[in-house]
């Protein structure tokens, strides 16, 4: 008989294997990718293009192309595509990150042959039309000046600045007064360029058996806008700048302060990057991390401190991040140096390692549980060139690391004097 007072035995995660796609190379020199799960009728189709803000050759270029995809074509208008796509209960959109652009379209299996396309003509001939520009402008341009407004914000782009060059795609501030003055010439010259085929990755994930010969008929048979000279993009990232500094950014009317603290940090390909990132989950990378345990529950400072490493393909990055009353700036700095200190002096105790090993396992496991979250874990490996057992050897290394390699990785990597510190708000004298 089942004894409901004892709970099921628990059993370790030995591995992560996820599912392996199909990989086609299309006439046109796009790769597609397909990962079919046929448990429900739905499908996301993404397309990946090098058209990120490290492509593009003037400030916000990347961004506002992206976004205007939707908003005309040779024959079709705004209004006419978002009809379309609301008529078939799909989504679509596109957006511009620091290295590529994404667009995507959620929709069940059995539509996608009539919104294909329209896919297609979207990506292949937008005519980025001269009034829709100017409002995409005018939204863009209001939304960022809200949120420079937030030291959160403030501090995060001073941060990126301040680590990347001011010069760099990943440092590089938004221009309000350059934004305003692009024009729908340049977008069409940076969209036949960055939107080539040739550079695309295609991921088809659901429920695609039906659809997998339809789209790559229609994607292979896309073709660019016209035919372009490539232009230079921005770097990366400039040489790292100098350690150990402190940056203030006033923000006018905040007595919040928002601070961030962080450093260049190994790329994933890296060999020691399972323990790394075991480490920076110790620091500050859960509820029970030792940044939460001192900087929340014991000194009551805020209501929540992060330690994350945003790991772009170019560059990587730890930031520390926690918003506080402007009062407590200084004495947040103080406990943050601490406990870096602490991982480089004190070993890890067992308890709490194998405790941050469940978590970081369980966490990763959790993660793959839907064929779009597992795609999503398949195009990171693709998009950053990690090996192809990047998770199934991040589980096995995880499980693996010691409290004395722990210990010394943070003597390398996580010295205070080695920190850039930015603290935005909460200083600001107010006016009598």
């Amino acid at each position: 008989m089942l004894n409901r007072l004892q709970p099921p035995p628990t059993f370790p995660l030995t591995q992560l294997v996820l599912p392996t796609p199909t990989v086609s190379h299309l006439p046109n020199g796009a790769r597609l990718h397909l990962l079919a799960h046929h448990a429900q009728p739905v499908l996301r189709l993404q397309v990946v293009l090098p058209a990120g803000k490290r492509q593009e050759p003037q400030p916000g270029l990347a961004q506002l192309a992206a976004r205007m995809l939707t908003e005309g074509t040779a024959t079709h208008s705004a209004r006419e595509i978002a009809d379309t796509v609301a008529f078939y209960g799909a989504s679509l959109d596109c957006e511009a990150g620091p290295d590529r652009a994404t667009f995507t379209l959620y929709c069940l299996a059995r539509h996608l042959p009539a919104l294909l396309p329209l896919v297609q003509e979207v990506l292949a001939s937008p005519s980025f039309p001269e009034t829709e520009l100017r409002q995409m402008q005018q939204r863009i341009g209001q939304n960022m000046r809200v949120e420079r407004q937030k030291t959160s914000f403030r501090a995060s782009e001073e941060m990126n600045r301040q680590l990347f060059g001011e010069n760099s795609a990943y440092g590089r501030p938004f221009d309000d007064a350059s934004f305003n003055q692009l024009t729908a010439a340049e977008l069409r010259a940076f969209h036949a360029t960055a939107y080539a085929p040739a550079g695309a990755e295609i991921f088809l994930s659901g429920d695609v058996a039906a659809s997998a010969a339809e789209v790559a008929a229609a994607l292979g048979a896309w073709q660019p806008a016209a035919a372009s000279l490539a232009v230079a993009g921005a770097p990366a990232a400039s040489p790292a700048a100098a350690p150990a500094s402190l940056v203030t950014v006033p923000v006018e009317g905040s007595i919040q302060a928002s601070l961030r603290v962080g450093r260049r940090w190994p790329a994933l390909t890296e060999a020691q990057t399972p323990e790394l990132l075991l480490l920076v989950k110790v620091l500050g990378g859960y509820f029970g991390s030792r940044l939460m345990r001192n900087i929340r529950e014991d000194k009551g400072f805020t209501y929540g401190i992060h330690a994350s490493v945003v790991a772009r393909e170019q560059a990587a990055s730890l930031v520390i991040g926690t918003d506080v009353n402007g009062e407590q700036a200084d004495a947040t700095r103080q406990e943050i140096a601490y406990e870096l200190t602490r991982l480089q002096t004190e070993p890890l105790g067992s308890d709490e390692l194998e405790t941050v090993k469940n978590f970081t396992i369980g966490k990763l496991l959790g993660e793959t549980a839907t064929v779009f979250e597992q795609a999503d874990r398949y195009r990171y490996v693709v998009l950053h060139g990690l090996r192809p057992d990047y998770y199934a050897e991040l589980v096995r290394r995880t499980q693996a690391a010691t409290a004395a390699e722990l210990q010394a990785l943070a003597r390398t990597y996580l010295s205070p004097a080695d920190m850039l510190t930015v603290v935005a708000g909460g200083a600001v004298p107010q006016p009598a």
